[in-house]
């Protein structure tokens, strides 16, 4: 027997009858064998006497796969808590199912009956034109940045740098909060959508199944959420896409019927129900249809940023083919006046449903059904995704105590979740009599936190935009470049404050009036509980932040901004040859062809 073999041998049976023994650990330390053997020290220097006798080198020795398991929550191995440790296992099919489908849910499928109801086919395309083109500065704006800067949590980052810590303290706060109260609604959502089937089985029972189903995808990482919103959105897409041809076979006249629908409604009784005002209720509601839009820059931490670009370009195609066209096309099918788009906000006011009723359609109303029970639970499985991923970016920036941002040994921020899942467990008053009553308020504290995020992220591209020209960096040092720039920033600002606006005054001026006057003070308080609250929270971690620093104003002055700290590392010289190479291809491509690269 050689040497280095018999220095091997000694060297296991020594650890595995001695593993207490420092001296043996420095044995198996100073082993150049073992040295050569990474994934052998790795697995032999954790190992016990009560493990049983040593395995072949090179091999893992098996584990009780229920002990693997239990190993997972623990702590990660070097004993540092930061987000580093968040598994990049989202990949680029991953990022763009959730930029294209993501955001495809109640706001679409049933939202969208009381907007039309409100507003007329027109409306409905004219509040979502609107919405939809804002949030696209919006996100190219948030990518730019994300690219660049790829932490986890993205905007709630963000705020920090490019704005003040107070005002990323409200923010994240409150986009938090919205959160956690929507996710026991989706669950209770859920339960109500499967009563469309079978009303003889107790709401309890499937909020109990429901629950358990959106914690134990999240409680797989962040691969468990991938690949949940891949399938999720895989569906979604191909009902929509069905749905649109089957739109256009309807009012063609080639449906059961064979009656030739064309532009009937829009004449009788016509494409506006309530003119202006009706407009702005109609961009209320898109604007709350496409939150979550945000969440593909959300997972920056845990993918790679080069995926980041042709995820966020999707949400053009998104907007546009699953928004758009599929509204327009139920706005030809489903009038206005048709009394199932009022009166509640079940899978029997979706429009989808209706248009698909009304022309004697059987079976596919049930396939629709079953499409928005898919959704729900795809916005509860967003749910506890987004908050948890901010909870650990606050605590990673002293925002809140260190706690938050435990990251255990799987990558999962254990804490985040766990706190939105104890929230989860308020779908259980499922069967209180006051449980709408109560709801209600609690969703009016986050009400408006959806349109506060976006222009907090439009705020932030613009500031870091000026910091770059202050500061005389080039656009070239950017490995993506938001389509419409700094402009589109400003355009979505503004769209964003007219849509605050909007809700203001239809919180006072209602279409339809109101009931009485107490009627009338609930629902504007309800409405805008959330600004109250943010001032609430300003001034108190201004407060905080004043005793803490001994300032009062944190915003740092446009030449003084960070603008390396975080960065990806990129050879520049290299991003510009490439920049160069790109852009003197597609010179010479037809124009098409460079309107698909420019959105694609």
């Amino acid at each position: 027997m050689d040497d280095k073999h018999s220095i091997d041998e000694f060297s296991v049976t020594h650890e595995y009858i001695l593993p207490s023994s420092s001296k043996s650990m420095e044995g198996i330390g100073r082993s150049s064998s073992y040295k050569n053997d990474k994934t052998f020290i790795d697995v032999y220097s954790r190992r016990s006497s009560t493990e049983g006798p040593p395995v072949a080198k090179g091999t893992k020795p098996p584990r009780n796969i229920f002990q693997r398991a239990i190993d997972s929550f623990k702590p990660p191995e070097d004993g540092s808590f930061d987000t580093s440790n968040l598994k990049k296992t989202l990949k680029a099919r991953h990022l763009i199912m959730i930029a294209i489908g993501g955001s495809i849910g109640t706001g679409l499928f049933i939202g969208s009956g009381q907007a039309l109801a409100t507003g007329g086919p027109l409306a409905v395309i004219i509040g979502w034109a609107i919405a939809g083109s804002q949030i696209i500065g919006t996100i190219h704006g948030l990518g730019e940045i994300t690219v660049r800067f790829p932490v986890v949590g993205a905007f709630a980052n963000y705020s920090t740098r490019f704005l003040d810590p107070s005002i990323s303290f409200v923010v994240s706060t409150i986009y938090v909060i919205q959160w956690f109260f929507v996710l026991p609604l989706e669950i209770i959502s859920s339960a109500m959508t499967v009563q469309y089937w079978n009303e003889s089985i107790d709401p309890v029972v499937w909020v109990a199944i429901f629950y358990v189903t959106i914690v134990s995808i999240n409680l797989f990482g962040v691969r468990g959420f991938g690949e949940a919103e891949f399938i999720f959105s895989t569906i979604k897409v191909i009902t929509i896409s069905g749905f649109i041809l089957l739109c256009i076979i309807l009012i063609a006249g080639g449906g059961p019927d064979h009656v030739y629908v064309g532009s009937r409604y829009w004449h009788n009784p016509g494409c506006l129900a309530n003119g202006f005002p009706g407009v702005l209720s109609v961009m209320v509601v898109a604007s709350y249809s496409l939150g979550g839009t945000e969440m593909t820059c959300l997972a920056s931490g845990e993918t790679d940023p080069k995926e980041l670009p042709s995820a966020i370009k999707q949400v053009f195609w998104r907007i546009l083919f699953f928004f758009l066209v599929s509204l327009t096309l139920v706005g030809f099918l489903v009038p206005y006046t048709n009394e199932n788009l009022l009166g509640g906000s079940s899978v029997d006011n979706s429009p989808f449903v209706i248009a698909i009723k009304i022309h004697h359609i059987k079976v596919l109303p049930s396939i629709v059904n079953a499409v928005i029970l898919i959704s729900i639970l795809s916005v509860g499985n967003s749910c506890i995704f987004a908050s948890s991923r901010t909870l650990c970016s606050m605590a990673h920036q002293h925002l809140l105590p260190w706690w938050f941002g435990y990251i255990d040994r799987a990558g999962r921020p254990l804490v985040g979740i766990i706190t939105n899942s104890l929230f989860g467990l308020l779908a259980f008053l499922v069967k209180s009599g006051s449980m709408s009553e109560v709801f209600d308020w609690l969703m009016a504290i986050a009400g408006l936190a959806t349109c506060i995020v976006w222009l907090s992220i439009n705020v932030s591209h613009i500031r870091f935009r000026l910091a770059m020209k202050a500061q005389g960096r080039s656009l070239n040092e950017l490995e993506f470049v938001s389509a419409v720039g700094i402009w589109g920033s400003v355009y979505s600002a503004i769209i964003n404050c007219l849509i605050l606006v909007a809700q203001f005054y239809i919180s006072l001026w209602p279409i339809g009036g109101w009931k009485n006057s107490e009627d009338r003070a609930k629902k504007f308080f309800q409405s805008y509980l959330c600004a109250l609250i943010m001032v609430c929270i300003w001034i108190g971690h201004k407060i905080y932040y004043w005793r803490q620093t001994g300032k009062i104003w944190a915003f740092t002055p446009l030449a003084e901004i960070d603008l390396d700290e975080g960065r990806k590392n990129i050879d520049l010289d290299v991003l510009k040859q490439e920049i160069h190479e790109r852009k003197m291809y597609l010179k010479s491509r037809p124009w098409y062809i460079r309107f698909y690269h420019y959105w694609c």
